[in-house]
């Protein structure tokens, strides 16, 4: 299960309208990075047929069934703190991640 806040879904919604099209964004994991894996984001325009997809507060995030063994569980959040605003991901699968936090390991 993934979890969007109301903070995430408006930041979703706001550029899919700016965007002019899209059903939402996908969420998956790559293999990169000094901890080994990291979040890759991008928009949907058309779902796959074995897409998983989670919605809250009007916005859709899709992901494929192999990413979800590594997201599962995880809380998607779109925060401004200071000059740094961004997607933030608390996923409770991750046991250590890099200093910078571009990269996590499960």
């Amino acid at each position: 299960m993934i979890t969007i806040t109301e903070n995430a879904a408006k930041y979703i919604n706001s550029y899919l309208t700016k965007r002019g099209k899209g059903l939402g964004v996908r969420l998956g994991v790559k293999t990169s990075g000094c901890s080994g894996m990291a979040y890759n984001l991008e928009f949907v325009d058309e779902a796959n047929e074995d897409d998983l997809i989670f919605e809250e507060h009007g916005a859709r995030v899709y992901i494929d069934p192999k990413s979800l063994v590594y997201l599962d569980g995880t809380q998607v959040d779109y925060t401004k703190e200071g000059l740094q605003e961004g997607f933030k991901f608390e996923n409770p699968n991750v046991k250590d991640s890099c200093g910078c936090g571009e990269s996590f390991h499960v």
